[in-house]
């Protein structure tokens, strides 16, 4: 099975394109992520064939489950898609369909390869059952600032204020006013991302607003774990922040693996731009190619 190894910032894929829509992937994501024993991944990228989109994408955490939103992954994926494609220089529009819903992408080029990646990651959600999360407002511990739901837990002792996006896929996002890497992700990522309120799960991530223009910010992802970054994650960070009042209608998120700039108006699509670069390419064995 060919395969090709890309990042998005840090945040870092197996790439497979394939037209077998039936296969079990899960296995083979747990074992290719394996960053011991596999060729080492946030997540297994699959670029399949679509009847609505320039190509269908899947992606699996490094625990086998399916996500439906990925935002470096989707970059990631359409630059291979266009670098493996049509040489033709400068900007050309990119449709992908995926489980959230088709989305699009711009891509601009240099000597046919692409240089920079901007994505549309759809209108955020914002309702209990988008989330989905379970508390009611009768219990006084949820409340909406300009339709943002907000509610406190407390995890090991320290109180967290979570305002609650979906990108597709569910994010808690905590504001801390302390540098964000001093927090203690790896002990609370994994409590926050299980907690009983979140029947589903959800992405963790925690931010600190600098200025109107960049915040910094750390994602536990559900599934995975800490990344060095998180494209879902940056947008969720970027409308929460807007909707408190914390920041203007573009941002830059300073995460550990690099920079991701998202831009949202309050009320329309969320658009991601940022890095997506190849690794490597190489072959993995497996009987079923």
């Amino acid at each position: 099975m060919k395969f090709t190894k890309m990042q998005g910032a840090g945040n870092d894929f197996v790439l497979v394109e394939t037209n077998d829509t039936s296969r079990d992937w899960s296995p083979l994501a747990i074992a290719m992520c394996n960053r011991h024993y596999g060729i080492g991944a946030d997540g297994l990228l699959l670029l399949l064939p679509s009847d609505v989109a320039d190509f269908r994408m899947r992606i699996f955490n490094t625990d086998g489950s399916e996500s439906n939103a990925c935002g470096n992954g989707l970059r990631c994926l359409v630059k291979y898609f266009s670098d493996n494609g049509p040489t033709d220089s400068g900007a050309r529009d990119i449709s992908v369909e995926t489980v959230a819903g088709v989305r699009t992408a711009e891509v601009d080029k240099v000597a046919g390869k692409v240089t920079k990646v901007k994505t549309d990651m759809g209108k955020p959600r914002l309702g209990e059952n988008d989330i989905p999360v379970l508390i009611g407002r009768e219990e006084g511990n949820m409340v909406d600032i300009n339709s943002l739901i907000t509610c406190s837990i407390t995890v090991d002792g320290r109180d967290l204020s979570l305002g609650l996006v979906s990108m597709g896929n569910p994010h808690a996002v905590h504001f801390d006013q302390h540098p964000v890497p001093d927090f203690p992700l790896s002990s609370l990522g994994p409590k926050v991302e299980h907690h009983r309120i979140l029947p589903k799960g959800a992405n963790f991530e925690v931010a600190r607003v600098l200025n109107r223009e960049q915040i910094e910010a750390r994602v536990w992802e559900r599934g995975v774990g800490e990344t060095l970054a998180c494209g879902s994650g940056a947008c969720a960070i970027t409308v929460a922040a807007r909707l408190h009042g914390y920041v203007d209608n573009r941002v830059d998120i300073r995460l550990p693996g690099g920079t991701l700039e998202v831009e949202w108006d309050g009320t329309g699509e969320v658009f991601l731009s940022g890095p997506a670069e190849t690794v490597f390419n190489g072959e993995w064995p497996d009987r079923s190619f």
